[in-house]
């Protein structure tokens, strides 16, 4: 077996491995097990790919850098998984994601150099361009166009991930607004964008430039920032899966114009599912997939509101902890502040409590509870919380009704009730965690603020809920004492 050969079957077992990877993800109980696959499927892509480099004579220079920035990564990589709190996850996936669309674009532009850039010598064209592709006179030119379409739509998806996977951890880290940008006519500015790409994709096939590329490449990173940028806060946990669907998609494209099998098979795993996801999401929140992926497209800004709602009640951790103890069924419905709080470890123990006492005690997880999909589902399993209280919106939602305690731990427009009542909130429509139908409700809050969206919440001002205000871990702390 030549060496050529046994990379390439080491690329189809890796790709074997990242699909064992994400069955397994996709359930709590086997998600260690999926991670294992992935971890052996990226080990074996990368001997695989060094083997490769040392078969084809690469230069001992480029073994060096290669195995240089092999290192560099690895270190930056652990670093950063040792250090990152489970708040800071989403935003570091939104910056992932843009190195894999900025490495998209370098290896498109480095595909034109190699190949396109090269046609305009002293040789001619198609002799030429049978030297660069390695093929015969008849496959040359209709190779060439293919070639020069991998690279152009290589460096625009790659582009347009680049950018908006930037605007997205600046979001996510709160170091610009979370509100939607609206631009006038930027219906008009997104499509028009693609359409300049179309026009510009033919042209570059028909006669490829190098100007035809520095254009793309603008057009691509000014639409992924302005797609990204016109997505509200509320809509930031699809975001974060669609951009995962690009990073896939631009991964894909670099694997056809590299001839690597793995690359275009990982890229389209990452695509579909990605897009899948964000599918799954769009519906859960009754928003249009297509105007999420649009950069909100057809969906304007809501209006700024000022309603008086009354005032609200407090409650102090000992009245919670008398209405704990007299209850005989409890759901819990975290949010993002029990992450920022750290408090999943204190509910997991509370929860423990409870049930000791005989109080059924569920969780009831949104969709898009947190910055991430699946973000709360992480942090409680961290905290040992079983697998089988831990249920999804739509399996509990019915079950408000007969509940005599809700603990909202840090959500708030998860379960904002104007999402249902409000035909004029930006919100409208969202399908939120119904907890207001329980017989009392307690939210854990720092302060009266707004959510992500930037949306007041009526059921902080019903007569059923009360306020806890504090850090949410000790909060939680003070309850258990108590009890």
């Amino acid at each position: 077996m030549t060496i050529e050969t046994a990379a390439q079957s080491a690329f189809i077992v890796a790709g074997l491995l990242f699909i064992l990877a994400l069955a397994g993800l996709s359930k709590h109980e086997t998600a260690k097990a999926g991670n294992t696959f992935g971890i052996a499927g990226m080990a074996l892509a990368l001997a695989a790919t060094i083997t490769l480099a040392i078969d084809h004579d690469v230069s001992s220079t480029g073994l060096i850098l290669l195995l240089v920035a092999m290192l560099v990564g690895a270190a930056i990589g652990l670093w950063r998984a040792r250090v990152v709190e489970m708040t800071g996850m989403p935003e570091l996936i939104a910056l992932l994601h843009s190195f894999v669309g900025l490495a998209a674009v370098l290896v498109g532009w480095n595909g034109y150099l190699h190949v396109e850039a090269e046609l305009d010598g002293d040789v001619p064209t198609l002799r030429r361009a049978q030297e660069l592709l390695g093929v015969g006179t008849g496959e040359a030119l209709d190779l060439l166009g293919i070639h020069s379409a991998e690279v152009f739509i290589g460096v625009f998806i790659g582009a347009v991930t680049f950018t908006g996977s930037i605007v997205a951890f600046l979001k996510l880290s709160a170091r610009i607004k979370s509100a939607p940008l609206v631009l006038p006519g930027k219906n008009v500015l997104n499509i028009g964008a693609l359409v300049v790409f179309l026009v510009l994709t033919v042209w570059f096939v028909i006669d490829p430039h190098l100007w035809l590329l520095a254009v793309v490449t603008a057009v691509a990173l000014a639409l992924g920032w302005h797609l990204v940028a016109s997505i509200g806060g509320g809509d930031m946990p699809v975001v974060v899966s669609m951009l995962n669907s690009y990073s896939g998609w631009a991964a894909a494209a670099s694997g056809f114009l590299l001839n690597n099998d793995l690359l275009i098979i990982t890229g389209a795993l990452v695509g579909s599912s990605g897009a899948y996801l964000s599918y799954i999401m769009c519906k859960a929140m009754n928003r249009s997939f297509i105007s999420v992926i649009a950069g909100g497209f057809g969906i304007e800004a809501g209006p700024g509101e000022d309603t008086d709602y009354g005032d609200h009640r407090e409650v102090t951790a000992e009245g919670v902890a008398e209405l704990l103890a007299e209850a005989d069924s409890v759901i819990i419905t975290p949010g993002y502040g029990m992450a920022v709080a750290q408090a999943q470890y204190g509910v997991a123990e509370l929860t423990r409590k409870l049930r000791e006492r005989g109080v059924t005690v569920r969780f009831g997880i949104h969709p898009v509870a947190g910055r991430l999909p699946g973000h709360m589902n992480v942090l409680l399993a961290e905290a040992k919380v079983p697998y089988d209280i831990v249920l999804e919106m739509d399996e509990i939602n019915d079950d408000f009704d007969d509940t005599a305690v809700v603990l909202v731990i840090g959500a708030n427009d998860t379960v904002n009730p104007a999402a249902a009542d409000d035909p004029n909130s930006p919100i409208a429509g969202m399908p939120v965690l119904t907890v207001w139908n329980a017989d009392d409700v307690v939210v854990f809050k720092r302060s009266m603020a707004t959510g992500y969206a930037g949306v007041q919440n009526p059921l902080f001002f019903r007569d059923n809920s009360a306020m806890l205000f504090g850090d949410a871990k000790e909060r939680v702390e003070d309850i258990l004492r108590a009890l």
